[in-house]
């Protein structure tokens, strides 16, 4: 039996959507599990730091979630705001395809130079750039189109990423947006937007004492 997307049923909001490629490039053995190994045991790394100092990735768990969102959509061009020091970009790197872009805003500089350095330990293979910089002033700088957002920053400002990248999404776009269940009182701005503004189709994906938003960019081009 084939395993269900968990954007279902948020499917019948990009079957109207074809990504450029709908195939995984099959990375050659061994090659490719030694790409895999590498970026997993840079994971690992970082969540066994989590034990002794406080560093707010995504984690394993949530991660499950984002890295099945990934795989789900295939993505070929990825935006994340909120690098830290690249856990959430490993995850999602090592799902990608060769030819994917990533780019990945960090407002802290030392913490960007450190994601540099474990994204290029992890020996993945799509482009990833790192960006140092206030993620208000560098999105709009950025070329679209995106067929994932990722955001993990400031929660009170989900809304203002949102707002500044949606001219850079197509329909079928899928924006996840991480912490939506313990600082949902934070996002209040955001999540009611992606709900209820009729631009989205969106839902709270628990994971654990926490969660993610998957919201998937519809055609209309309506503002709340």
């Amino acid at each position: 039996m084939q395993e269900a997307s968990i954007l279902d049923p948020l499917t019948v909001a990009t079957q109207t959507h074809r990504f450029k490629s709908k195939q995984r490039t099959n990375h050659p053995c061994p090659c490719g599990e030694t790409r895999l190994s590498k970026a997993n045991g840079m994971l690992k790394e970082i969540e066994k730091m989590t034990e002794h100092e406080f560093l707010p990735i995504i984690g394993p768990r949530k991660g499950k979630v984002l890295i099945k969102v990934v795989r789900d959509i295939k993505p070929k061009r990825i935006l994340e705001v909120g690098t830290l020091i690249g856990y959430s970009a490993v995850l999602m790197g090592k799902e990608l395809d060769s030819d994917a872009h990533m780019i990945t805003i960090e407002i802290h500089a030392n913490e960007a130079k450190i994601a540099e350095e474990n994204i290029k330990k992890a020996a993945i293979s799509p482009k990833i750039e790192v960006i140092v910089g206030d993620a208000i002033k560098v999105i709009p700088k950025l070329k679209g189109p995106f067929d994932l957002v990722f955001i993990d920053a400031e929660k009170t400002e989900y809304i203002d990423y949102l707002r500044l990248v949606e001219d850079k999404l197509h329909q079928g776009s899928v924006v996840v947006a991480d912490n939506a269940g313990i600082f949902s009182d934070q996002m209040k701005d955001y999540l009611d937007y992606v709900r209820n503004s009729g631009n989205y189709k969106s839902r709270y994906v628990p994971a654990g004492e926490d969660g993610v938003e998957i919201s998937v960019k519809l055609l209309t081009n309506q503002k709340a």
